[in-house]
């Protein structure tokens, strides 16, 4: 799921002054403006988690979307405003764009990690791999011959697979489409042999057996496909190429109120309902403290630098 959510709670936040102390706040409606348009995963968990957090803040909510550049758009306008970001706006974009408009470290405190999403990487029937293992020998004794889409340029799902490629020592070759669903026929007609995607639209096509899912990106198996092993227990010890989502703050907001979103964000994630709904989204929750946020940030900033420079992936 690609998404970056920003919280603007009323007029204090759209000034350059950092949030109240938590004694004030929230004193007005809060707007979540989302990075990516109406109607996506994005929207769906933004409606999720603030349904939730109406109840716990007892302040409502409005949505507006805000789309662009992998969420960068919404991160620059209000990077002195609470996000929800994914870890495109956190820890990528920052090398994949030659100018995102903010600093990820700089302008924003961590509050928690709310969840990771794996991405799928699926074959075409057709293709002679059953394993993880299969499809690696299978590209080195045809170098240059196969190839893998993904959603689009520099979008978590075409890292990932760049991520493979390096750490597999194998060269395949991306095909950027616009959007999943064009990534997914694609491998369903042939015209690519794999791709990596996120679970939720593949699942049907997984049960049918027009698609063979072969393994996920995160560290454990997901909730929505338990079967489908990990590409970290399948020879490769802490591959992990997810889409992550966090909430963070504004550089210099109180600590007080830290601790007060921090505590409002773990009740929500842990109310059953909300988290059934995130299960369904094909979002394992995570949560975490501020500080084991900020050192995720900090440790997947260089990570991703390092595969968009051997990858030649740019988006301006």
């Amino acid at each position: 799921m690609k998404a970056a959510m920003v919280l603007l709670a009323g007029a204090a936040l759209v000034c350059a002054s950092p949030l109240a102390r938590a004694a004030d706040y929230p004193s007005k409606p809060i707007t979540l403006m989302i990075g990516f348009a109406p109607g996506g995963p994005s929207d769906v968990m933004a409606r999720i988690l603030t349904k939730k957090m109406e109840e716990i803040l007892k302040q409502p909510w409005v949505i507006e979307n805000r789309a662009g550049a992998g969420g960068s758009i919404a991160g620059a306008a209000v990077a002195r405003a609470l996000l929800l970001a994914t870890g495109s706006l956190l820890a990528i974009n920052v090398s994949l764009y030659k100018n995102i408009g903010y600093d990820p470290e700089k302008d924003f405190e961590p509050i928690g990690l709310i969840g990771t999403q794996t991405n799928v990487l699926y074959l075409n029937p057709s293709v002679p791999a059953a394993s993880l293992g299969e499809l690696i020998a299978h590209a080195k004794a045809n170098p240059g011959t196969l190839s893998f889409g993904s959603g689009g340029n520099g979008t978590p799902a075409h890292l990932a697979g760049e991520l493979l490629k390096l750490e597999a020592k194998i060269d395949i070759t991306h095909v950027p489409f616009r959007g999943t669903g064009p990534a997914l026929q694609a491998v369903i007609g042939g015209h690519v042999p794999m791709a990596f995607n996120p679970p939720s639209p593949l699942l049907p096509h997984i049960q049918s057996g027009t698609i063979r899912a072969l393994a996920i990106t995160t560290l454990k198996r997901t909730a929505v496909l338990p079967e489908v092993p990990t590409i970290a227990e399948s020879g490769f010890p802490g591959f992990e190429a997810t889409t992550w989502h966090a909430l963070v703050a504004p550089a210099g907001t109180p600590k007080d109120v830290i601790a007060m979103l921090h505590r409002a964000t773990a009740a929500t994630v842990n109310d059953p309902p909300v988290r059934k709904a995130l299960t369904d989204l094909g979002i394992d929750v995570v949560g975490g403290t501020p500080e084991e946020l900020r050192a995720y940030v900090k440790s997947e900033i260089p990570k991703w630098a390092e595969v968009v420079r051997a990858s030649g992936a740019k988006v301006d």
